[in-house]
Protein backbone atom coordinates (compact mmCIF):
# COMPACT_ATOMS: atom_id res chain seq x y z
CA UNK A 1 0.00 0.00 0.00
CA UNK A 2 2.85 2.39 0.88
CA UNK A 3 4.55 1.80 -2.48
CA UNK A 4 1.37 2.51 -4.41
CA UNK A 5 0.77 5.73 -2.48
CA UNK A 6 4.35 6.83 -3.24
CA UNK A 7 3.90 6.13 -6.95
CA UNK A 8 0.58 7.98 -7.09
CA UNK A 9 2.06 10.95 -5.20
CA UNK A 10 5.02 11.04 -7.59
CA UNK A 11 2.73 10.97 -10.64
CA UNK A 12 0.50 13.71 -9.21
CA UNK A 13 3.53 15.93 -8.51
CA UNK A 14 4.87 15.27 -12.01
CA UNK A 15 1.48 16.10 -13.53
CA UNK A 16 1.24 19.34 -11.50
CA UNK A 17 4.76 20.38 -12.55
CA UNK A 18 4.27 19.63 -16.24
CA UNK A 19 0.73 21.02 -16.24
CA UNK A 20 1.86 24.24 -14.51
CA UNK A 21 4.65 24.70 -17.01
CA UNK A 22 2.24 24.19 -19.92
CA UNK A 23 -0.28 26.70 -18.52
CA UNK A 24 2.44 29.39 -18.17
CA UNK A 25 3.85 28.67 -21.62
CA UNK A 26 0.44 28.60 -23.29
CA UNK A 27 -0.32 32.09 -21.94
CA UNK A 28 2.91 33.62 -23.25
CA UNK A 29 3.49 31.75 -26.54
CA UNK A 30 0.47 29.61 -27.40
CA UNK A 31 1.45 28.59 -30.97
CA UNK A 32 5.02 27.56 -30.20
CA UNK A 33 3.99 25.86 -26.95
CA UNK A 34 1.36 23.75 -28.72
CA UNK A 35 3.91 22.59 -31.31
CA UNK A 36 6.35 21.56 -28.59
CA UNK A 37 3.58 19.86 -26.59
CA UNK A 38 2.44 17.97 -29.70
CA UNK A 39 5.99 16.88 -30.52
CA UNK A 40 6.57 15.58 -26.99
CA UNK A 41 3.19 13.83 -26.98
CA UNK A 42 4.13 12.04 -30.21
CA UNK A 43 7.54 11.05 -28.81
CA UNK A 44 5.87 9.75 -25.65
CA UNK A 45 3.25 7.76 -27.60
CA UNK A 46 5.95 6.37 -29.88
CA UNK A 47 8.00 5.22 -26.88
CA UNK A 48 4.93 3.52 -25.40
CA UNK A 49 4.18 1.80 -28.73
CA UNK A 50 7.77 0.55 -29.08
CA UNK A 51 7.78 -0.73 -25.49
CA UNK A 52 4.50 -2.56 -26.06
CA UNK A 53 5.65 -4.14 -29.30
CA UNK A 54 9.25 -4.82 -28.21
CA UNK A 55 8.81 -8.61 -28.18
CA UNK A 56 7.48 -8.63 -31.75
CA UNK A 57 10.20 -6.23 -32.92
CA UNK A 58 12.96 -8.32 -31.30
CA UNK A 59 11.61 -11.52 -32.85
CA UNK A 60 11.45 -9.87 -36.28
CA UNK A 61 15.01 -8.57 -36.06
CA UNK A 62 16.50 -11.61 -34.36
CA UNK A 63 14.06 -14.50 -34.02
CA UNK A 64 14.63 -16.71 -31.00
CA UNK A 65 14.04 -20.43 -30.64
CA UNK A 66 11.27 -21.44 -28.27
CA UNK A 67 11.60 -24.48 -26.05
CA UNK A 68 8.17 -25.88 -25.27
CA UNK A 69 7.05 -28.57 -22.84
CA UNK A 70 7.40 -32.17 -23.85
CA UNK A 71 10.80 -31.89 -25.49
CA UNK A 72 9.69 -29.72 -28.41
CA UNK A 73 11.89 -26.94 -29.80
CA UNK A 74 10.65 -24.45 -32.42
CA UNK A 75 13.36 -22.58 -34.29
CA UNK A 76 12.19 -19.70 -36.53
CA UNK A 77 13.83 -19.03 -39.88
CA UNK A 78 16.37 -16.20 -39.52
CA UNK A 79 16.71 -13.17 -41.78
CA UNK A 80 19.70 -14.87 -43.43
CA UNK A 81 17.67 -17.94 -44.41
CA UNK A 82 19.20 -20.20 -41.72
CA UNK A 83 17.83 -21.67 -38.51
CA UNK A 84 19.76 -20.32 -35.50
CA UNK A 85 19.68 -22.05 -32.13
CA UNK A 86 21.45 -21.32 -28.84
CA UNK A 87 22.47 -24.38 -26.83
CA UNK A 88 24.48 -24.67 -23.63
CA UNK A 89 27.62 -26.66 -24.38
CA UNK A 90 29.54 -27.69 -21.27
CA UNK A 91 27.51 -25.02 -19.44
CA UNK A 92 28.37 -22.21 -21.89
CA UNK A 93 25.76 -20.78 -24.31
CA UNK A 94 26.83 -21.14 -27.95
CA UNK A 95 24.98 -19.93 -31.02
CA UNK A 96 24.57 -22.60 -33.70
CA UNK A 97 23.32 -22.73 -37.24
CA UNK A 98 21.21 -25.86 -37.62
CA UNK A 99 22.82 -27.48 -40.66
CA UNK A 100 21.34 -30.69 -42.05
CA UNK A 101 24.23 -30.76 -44.52
CA UNK A 102 26.79 -31.09 -41.70
CA UNK A 103 27.40 -34.62 -40.46
CA UNK A 104 28.13 -33.64 -36.84
CA UNK A 105 28.44 -30.72 -34.45
CA UNK A 106 31.30 -28.57 -35.72
CA UNK A 107 32.94 -25.96 -33.48
CA UNK A 108 35.29 -23.23 -34.57
CA UNK A 109 38.45 -22.64 -32.53
CA UNK A 110 36.96 -19.68 -30.62
CA UNK A 111 33.82 -21.58 -29.60
CA UNK A 112 35.93 -24.60 -28.62
CA UNK A 113 37.97 -22.38 -26.27
CA UNK A 114 34.76 -20.91 -24.80
CA UNK A 115 33.56 -24.39 -23.79
CA UNK A 116 36.89 -25.40 -22.24
CA UNK A 117 38.61 -27.17 -25.13
CA UNK A 118 42.15 -26.09 -26.02
CA UNK A 119 42.34 -26.26 -29.84
CA UNK A 120 46.14 -26.11 -29.77
CA UNK A 121 46.34 -29.39 -27.82
CA UNK A 122 44.18 -31.39 -30.25
CA UNK A 123 45.33 -33.84 -32.90
CA UNK A 124 43.81 -32.77 -36.22
CA UNK A 125 43.62 -36.16 -37.94
CA UNK A 126 40.46 -35.70 -40.02
CA UNK A 127 39.27 -33.35 -42.73
CA UNK A 128 36.00 -31.59 -43.50
CA UNK A 129 34.72 -29.83 -46.57
CA UNK A 130 33.52 -26.30 -45.77
CA UNK A 131 32.45 -23.36 -47.90
CA UNK A 132 36.08 -22.18 -47.63
CA UNK A 133 37.57 -25.49 -48.72
CA UNK A 134 39.03 -28.47 -46.89
CA UNK A 135 40.01 -27.92 -43.24
CA UNK A 136 41.68 -30.21 -40.70
CA UNK A 137 39.41 -31.51 -37.91
CA UNK A 138 39.86 -33.00 -34.45
CA UNK A 139 37.28 -35.28 -32.83
CA UNK A 140 36.23 -34.32 -29.29
CA UNK A 141 33.61 -35.39 -26.79
CA UNK A 142 31.42 -32.63 -25.35
CA UNK A 143 30.49 -33.22 -21.71
CA UNK A 144 26.98 -31.86 -22.21
CA UNK A 145 24.65 -30.17 -24.69
CA UNK A 146 21.49 -28.60 -23.27
CA UNK A 147 18.57 -26.93 -25.06
CA UNK A 148 15.94 -25.89 -22.53
CA UNK A 149 14.88 -29.08 -20.70
CA UNK A 150 16.63 -31.32 -23.22
CA UNK A 151 19.98 -32.49 -21.88
CA UNK A 152 22.48 -34.83 -23.52
CA UNK A 153 25.84 -35.99 -22.20
CA UNK A 154 28.93 -37.27 -23.98
CA UNK A 155 28.11 -35.76 -27.36
CA UNK A 156 30.69 -36.28 -30.14
CA UNK A 157 31.77 -33.21 -32.09
CA UNK A 158 34.50 -31.87 -34.34
CA UNK A 159 36.75 -28.88 -33.77
CA UNK A 160 37.82 -27.26 -37.02
CA UNK A 161 41.33 -25.89 -37.35
CA UNK A 162 39.74 -22.86 -38.91
CA UNK A 163 37.41 -20.17 -37.67
CA UNK A 164 33.94 -20.68 -39.11
CA UNK A 165 32.25 -17.71 -37.41
CA UNK A 166 29.38 -19.71 -35.95
CA UNK A 167 29.24 -23.34 -34.87
CA UNK A 168 27.17 -25.88 -36.80
CA UNK A 169 24.65 -28.31 -35.34
CA UNK A 170 24.73 -31.26 -37.70
CA UNK A 171 22.93 -34.52 -38.25
CA UNK A 172 24.67 -36.65 -35.60
CA UNK A 173 23.04 -34.46 -32.95
CA UNK A 174 19.76 -33.85 -34.82
CA UNK A 175 19.29 -37.63 -35.15
CA UNK A 176 18.83 -37.74 -31.34
CA UNK A 177 15.40 -36.19 -31.92
CA UNK A 178 12.41 -38.41 -32.80
CA UNK A 179 11.14 -35.81 -35.26
CA UNK A 180 12.86 -33.07 -37.27
CA UNK A 181 10.57 -31.12 -39.61
CA UNK A 182 9.98 -27.73 -41.16
CA UNK A 183 6.52 -26.20 -40.81
CA UNK A 184 5.64 -22.61 -41.79
CA UNK A 185 9.26 -21.38 -41.76
CA UNK A 186 9.89 -23.02 -38.38
CA UNK A 187 12.23 -25.91 -37.74
CA UNK A 188 10.55 -28.31 -35.28
CA UNK A 189 12.67 -30.61 -33.14
CA UNK A 190 10.83 -33.13 -30.93
CA UNK A 191 12.10 -35.78 -28.53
Amino acid sequence: MGEEFGRVAYLVLLLVAVGGYLVVELRTRPGKSMRFASAWAMIFLGAIAIAGMWGDIRNTISPQARVLEGGRVEVPLGQDGHYHLTADVNGTPLRFIVDTGASTIALGADDARRVGIDPASLGYLGQAQTANGTVPTATVMLDSVTIGDIHDEQVPALVLQSEIGVSLMGMSYLSRFARVSIESNRLILER
